[in-house]
């Protein structure tokens, strides 16, 4: 089945987060491609290009955590249709669209509970989902 590529400057948007809230809208941000090939003058994103996509300072909170935290966010695990299976740039796969990748969001500065207990949140990490959004909507691949 034949899915739009994944090329430079496309949008990463994360979506659910596990039961955490995240205080500002749900996070977007870019990815930056790595590939070899170009398509109108764009690269293409290769396998290992969702790795370098982070967004860093995100705020959060989750109950009874009601005091807000700090955490990253990342590309955890891309799915399996979101990789070509016969287009490649170099030796890499193209990454495609697909339907939803797993994000994971990792705690630096635990969210707390209010006074007197200032209990942190032990979590160390999150995990939740997210989708590539292609600005191509013509060049596709399998």
């Amino acid at each position: 089945m034949t899915d739009l590529i994944i090329m430079d400057g496309d949008t990463v948007q994360f979506s659910t987060i596990a039961a955490i809230t995240l205080l500002l809208p749900m996070p977007t941000t870019t990815i930056k491609a790595s590939g070899e090939t170009t398509v109108h003058g764009k690269k293409v994103c290769v396998e290992g290009d969702e790795k370098k996509v982070e967004i860093h300072n995100c705020s959060y909170m989750m109950p009874p955590f009601t005091i807000s935290g700090l955490g990253t966010l990342k590309i955890k695990e891309l799915a399996p249709n979101q990789f070509t299976q016969k287009s490649r740039s170099g030796n890499k796969s193209l990454i495609l669209q697909g339907k939803t990748f797993i994000a994971v969001f990792e705690v630096k500065s635990p969210a707390k509970q209010p006074p007197p207990t200032n209990t942190p949140d032990p979590a160390p990490t999150y995990n939740g989902t997210g989708k590539l959004i292609s600005n191509n909507n013509k060049i596709k691949a399998t």
